[in-house]
């Protein structure tokens, strides 16, 4: 349940607007940890209390939608368009959701802001981003991706679909990044392992859906072991290929719709979950019905002035 409602189950002297108040100025706590988003999923029985004589923080709204947030931690929902870091080392005018984040806590923390950048998505690619609000929370945080402690759920939508309904591909990725493609390893050439695991939601004449869990995170790594099974990301500029039967799409169709992992400073076990973007709900729906969406203006990259 939404932790506001939990919170007025518990009091039910408060009202939704003053829970919501209580909780964005960080007098409610779920098991021992600050949360201050009124939406944020704790289970009706969730270790929650409220210290109304706790000292208000000040707060700040994010401008992305946050789907987890404590004083150490921020889980953000990036739209497809939006980069999570500048394009290249120096560049200080790009809209970023790094860059966002760390208006945020300016706002949030004005004498101490910190924000850690911790995993990145690609341009095009939705959903679930971490970043760590303290420097110990970020080495934590990266520990945890460099052991495979951290459970990273993406849904994809590809054309072709895979002869099992789930399987693992191993094939190591060169380390030659050349025309922004990178390619799977050749035996004699400098390589990374990457181990990608998936199984497939639903089939389409033209397609299917899959579900994909990364084991290892290396850059474009789904896309690329996708395309070189021969089931590439609908709408990839990169590694797809116009292929009949398939939607066109404004983006790649891939979705990071989970992050989950126990907090490596409090314990506490953290599931953020991102909703499937309307625009890959049509390129599904598309897909499902064998027709061809009409563009929308809502289906363009955001771009924020």
């Amino acid at each position: 349940m939404r932790l506001d409602l939990v919170l007025i189950a518990r009091h039910p002297e408060l009202s939704r607007r003053r829970a919501r108040d209580v909780i964005e100025k960080g007098q409610v706590s779920v098991a021992g940890q600050v949360v201050n988003e009124a939406g944020f999923a704790v289970a009706e029985n969730a270790d929650l209390r409220w210290d109304p004589n706790r000292k208000a923080v000040r707060f700040a709204r994010l401008s992305l939608p946050i789907l987890y947030s404590d004083e150490t931690i921020l889980v953000l929902d990036k739209p497809a368009g939006l980069l999570a870091v500048a394009s290249a080392p120096g560049v200080e005018d790009e809209d970023t959701a790094y860059a966002r984040v760390k208006e945020y806590v300016r706002h949030l923390n004005p004498r101490r802001p910190y924000a850690g950048v911790v995993h990145r998505l690609d341009r095009d690619t939705s959903g679930a981003l971490a970043f760590a609000l303290a420097p110990d929370a970020r080495a934590a945080l990266r520990s945890l991706f460099r052991e495979h402690r951290m459970d990273r759920r993406y849904v994809a939508l590809v054309r072709g679909a895979p002869l099992v309904d789930e399987g693992t591909i191993d094939r190591p990725i060169a380390d030659a990044y050349e025309g922004g493609r990178r390619h799977v390893a050749r035996p004699d050439e400098p390589a990374r392992p990457a181990i990608t695991h998936f199984r497939v939601r639903e089939r389409f004449p033209a397609g299917a859906l899959l579900d994909v869990r990364l084991e290892t995170g290396r850059q474009h790594q789904i896309r690329l072991h996708l395309a070189h099974e021969g089931w590439p990301i609908v709408g990839d500029p990169v590694y797809g290929a116009p292929g009949r039967g398939a939607p066109p799409a404004p983006r790649q169709m891939l979705h990071a719709a989970l992050l989950a992992f126990e907090h490596p400073l409090t314990g506490v076990a953290v599931r953020a979950e991102s909703p499937l973007p309307d625009d890959f709900k049509r390129a599904l729906g598309a897909m499902r019905s064998g027709t061809t969406p009409r563009p929308r203006k809502a289906d363009r990259p955001p771009r924020r002035r």
